[in-house]
């Protein structure tokens, strides 16, 4: 089991250093101004969301889930659990939205500044931190009382 979340751990480090990279290189290529970087970016976007940061994402879901398999009906008695498991749903919603942007900074048909996606950049922060606290501290609360 210690490979599993071993596994785990490192997917989940590859799929949030491709959440972080994505709207930077967004960033820049909506500063972009000549048609050879333009075409560069598309490149970069591209084998960045589809080469490096679907597959880390796809396979930390598939070890996320192997580990909680071991002790699911633990696991589903545990309030934290069922909120890591949200803001998880969460993030993969925020990983297909840069995809959307991805495709229309593709077609030309952005209408974003660079100031959005500087802003949208800043939100895996707060997933990274809010997941590893909940899994480390592992807080009790009540949701439903």
């Amino acid at each position: 089991m210690l490979w599993i979340k071993a596994f785990h751990i490192f997917f989940m480090v590859c799929w949030f250093a491709g959440l972080f990279y994505l709207p930077r290189l967004f960033v820049y290529h909506a500063m972009a101004d000549d048609r050879t970087g333009i075409e560069r970016f598309k490149i970069m976007e591209r084998k960045l969301y589809f080469g490096i940061a679907t597959p880390n994402a796809i396979l930390t879901l598939i070890f996320g889930f192997w580990l909680i398999s071991y002790h699911l009906a633990d696991y589903m008695q545990m309030p934290w659990m069922h909120l890591k498991l949200t803001l998880v749903a969460l993030l993969l919603a925020y990983h297909i939205y840069l995809g959307k942007l991805l495709f229309a900074l593709k077609a030309d048909r952005s209408q974003h500044s660079h100031r959005f996606y500087r802003f949208i950049n800043e939100i895996p922060v707060f997933f990274l931190i809010a997941i590893i606290i909940l899994v480390v501290v592992q807080p009790t609360f009540h949701l439903f009382n």
